[in-house]
């Protein structure tokens, strides 16, 4: 055969083949690479964000000598509105703090009922989502989301109602740094929560269970019966009520929607008496990220917490008020004046 002959030969099939199998094999090896890549870029944006609430929560502070309740309002908006409200100034959103302290021209000052068709209440703040989080953030009500959540501590009785609870956010109740005495590196501000999604019944998602979870008193929790509603798969068992609420609603400070617990660990369930009574129950931390979630320290700082971090004594039921934290760990980053000593 020529030179010309063999110069102008191309590829048989097979070659073919086996060049489309390689390329194949190394874009199957790439994929997993890129889409870490891609999720740590996601993570790092999300940490950043958290740290820019944590200033606005130190402005806030400064301004008024004490940090926002995780829900208040007046009694036209059924005293729900959210510690966001407050912090709208101060990040960098003095605009739409306007439109809701004015009623915005048609409501009472500060707005109707969360759930209500009000403008501002329908605005999606940018700052308060994670761009891990898949999910629609306009709710069923057409109401913007949020990622994240004020921490309750390691409340399960009384978390909704006027109750002060152990962690640094409570319905009515203004917490200053002074009250955090096991001090601010030490305890957990704020923490992530994936939107709930209806149908949804993974726990990655954030929904929440309502079943039996109760033992002994009538308000007493048992968080390792709630912990045990999750299969081995990641989903809940079988005949288990769905709930789609954590997460929404941005301008709601009711705990299912704005809250967390310092209980059970990040992903896992989130359990209560039932579909409208929050004022017992356990609120999990969720997020997309693999293996935990961000939380937002006291002091400001960003902290990964993981799946495995220790929760201690499942079995118990934690003191409404002082004392160490039954949880482990976890339960004592919540705590903001138990006299524990957390190890992190």
């Amino acid at each position: 055969m020529s030179q010309s002959a063999l110069s102008r030969r191309g590829f048989t099939l097979v070659e073919l083949l086996v060049v489309i199998a390689i390329i194949g094999a190394l874009i199957a090896l790439l994929l997993p690479a890129v889409q870490q890549a891609r999720e740590a870029a996601r993570r790092m944006s999300c940490t950043n964000q958290l740290r820019q609430i944590g200033l606005a929560m130190h402005n806030y502070h400064d301004t008024y000598g004490k940090l926002p309740p995780r829900n208040g309002g007046t009694q036209a908006n059924s005293y729900r509105l959210s510690g966001w409200v407050g912090l709208l100034p101060f990040i960098e959103q003095p605009a739409l703090y306007e439109q809701i302290a004015s009623g915005n021209g048609t409501h009472a000052s500060f707005g109707p009922r969360p759930w209500d068709n009000f403008a501002p209440f329908r605005t999606q703040i940018a700052m308060l989502l994670c761009p891990s989080e898949p999910a629609d953030p306009i709710d069923s009500d057409n109401i913007g989301s949020s990622n994240y959540c004020f921490s309750i501590g390691d409340c399960s009785r009384y978390t909704d109602s006027e109750v002060e609870s152990r962690g640094i956010f409570s319905r009515y109740h203004y917490c200053g740094f002074n009250r955090i005495t096991d001090g601010l590196s030490n305890t957990v501000m704020m923490g992530e929560k994936a939107l709930g999604t209806p149908g949804l019944r993974r726990i990655i998602g954030g929904i929440a269970v309502t079943g039996t979870p109760w033992t002994g008193d009538q308000d007493d929790i048992n968080p390792g019966v709630c912990m045990a509603l999750r299969g081995v798969s990641g989903e809940y068992q079988s005949g288990t009520t769905m709930l789609d609420r954590n997460g929404r609603r941005w301008v709601d400070g009711t705990v299912n929607f704005q809250g967390f617990s310092t209980i059970l660990p990040p992903n896992a369930p989130s359990c209560s008496r039932s579909g409208s009574d929050w004022k017992e129950s356990i609120i999990s931390a969720s997020s997309h990220h693999p293996g935990g979630v961000n939380t937002l320290m006291a002091d400001g700082s960003v902290t990964f917490i993981q799946e495995t971090i220790d929760t201690g004594d499942l079995s118990s039921v934690a003191p409404q008020q002082g004392g160490s934290s039954p949880y482990g760990v976890w339960g004592a980053l919540g705590s903001k004046s138990g006299g524990e000593v957390t190890g992190l």
